[in-house]
């Protein structure tokens, strides 16, 4: 049985690594010739809105999936209506929802989520009024395309507003308040064919400079627990979900405010690898291909530190007890995710020391709680 992966980053290389033991097969499509999933996977070297590429792909895989969230959706639309009509999970219209900042807050709304106060910008009339009915301080940010920090900025004054809708003006913006939170987390879960949910525990994220640094799981009280899994749910059973998805959350005052979700793995979902029963890269295989879900028991307590920009030496990292390397197998590039560590211990006390020695050794630059 082979799977299609649309992307071939590091996400679509766990996942291959992660199905290989079930006796799956897999084939890539990416730009780039040196794409990670491509070392571990055969690789259609493409655009993806090459109609040939795609096509091959939905010939020859029992189901297409995605691994980055700013894959076309018309991409993924136009090999549902080929020829060979490949089955696409996750559905399409979730993809296209979290590529839209603006269509993402519409469905909290419309789900009862909670999330943050914004409005739609498009030209100065509306910045000025999404300044009036919003309030400084807020942060602007382009409604497509953004991620790990790029394409917004935050803006305390008018005038800061002024520069930065001048810098990111070109394209349709959002402008969201601001959010003084106490921390950041994220729910994952996994829906199956059948409608059947997983959901691992809370995990809990430092982020620098716009990038995920570090992943504490489980993390936060039960009541946290409890909340992130109804919000997740609601979305899945939304789109009849298949696969996994992620909501990350502000946390303030004890109420968790939907800041966006991810329908893919997500890179605080790492830790499950050798932190949880059954990781979230080979759930999200199970969960398109119609297999029976597995256990998201945690093993312990698990942090996860990303390596930013470049791989430390190999054998400096080895040489600690229990700490596990995953190397994406990327050039090293200021600010690129080139791969990541985890760490398990058997309690959150002793978790979280580590992680501050971790993190510390390997320049991570944030502050641990």
């Amino acid at each position: 049985m082979t799977v299609g992966i649309v992307g071939a980053g590091q996400l679509g290389r766990m996942l291959a690594l992660a199905g290989y033991p079930l006796g799956l097969d897999f084939l890539c499509l990416d730009p780039a010739g040196d794409a990670p999933a491509g070392q571990v996977a055969p690789l259609l070297n493409g655009a993806f809105t090459d109609r040939r590429l795609l096509g091959e792909l939905a010939r020859r895989c029992e189901v297409v999936t995605f691994d980055w969230e700013n894959v076309p959706v018309a991409s993924l639309r136009t090999m549902q209506r080929g020829a060979h009509g490949a089955r696409i999970a996750p559905p399409a219209a979730a993809l296209g929802c979290a590529q839209d900042r603006v269509s993402e807050k519409r469905l909290f709304e419309k789900l009862a989520i909670p999330t943050t106060r914004w409005r739609a910008v498009g030209s100065r009339a509306e910045l000025a009024a999404a300044l009036a009915a919003v309030g400084l301080p807020g942060v602007m940010k382009t409604r497509r395309l953004g991620y790990d920090g790029k394409g917004q900025a935050v803006v305390r004054t008018r005038a800061a507003a002024e520069r930065a809708f001048a810098r990111l003006g070109s394209a349709p913006l959002i402008y969201e308040e601001w959010v003084p939170f106490d921390c950041e987390v994220s729910v994952i879960g996994a829906r199956g064919a059948r409608g059947e949910v997983a959901v691992y525990p809370l995990c809990g994220n430092v982020h620098g400079a716009g990038i995920l640094r570090v992943t504490c799981a489980p993390y936060g009280p039960a009541r946290w627990q409890a909340l992130a899994a109804r919000y997740l749910e609601r979305v899945l059973t939304h789109f009849r979900y298949r696969g996994v998805l992620t909501i990350e959350f502000f946390v303030r005052g004890g109420r968790l405010i939907a800041n966006e979700m991810a329908p893919r793995v997500h890179n605080s979902g790492h830790w499950t690898i050798e932190g949880a029963v059954t990781s979230q890269f080979e759930n999200h295989l199970r969960a398109i291909l119609g297999l029976p879900l597995g256990s998201t028991r945690p093993l312990g307590h698990s942090a996860m530190v990303n390596l930013i920009g470049r791989i430390p030496p190999r054998a400096r990292l080895l040489a600690l007890e229990g700490v596990h390397l995953h190397d994406y197998g990327k050039r090293p590039r200021p600010g690129r995710k080139v791969g990541h560590c985890t760490i398990v211990e058997p309690t959150a006390a002793r978790r979280d020391a580590r992680a501050r020695r971790l993190a510390a050794r390997l320049a991570a630059g944030v502050r641990i709680p």
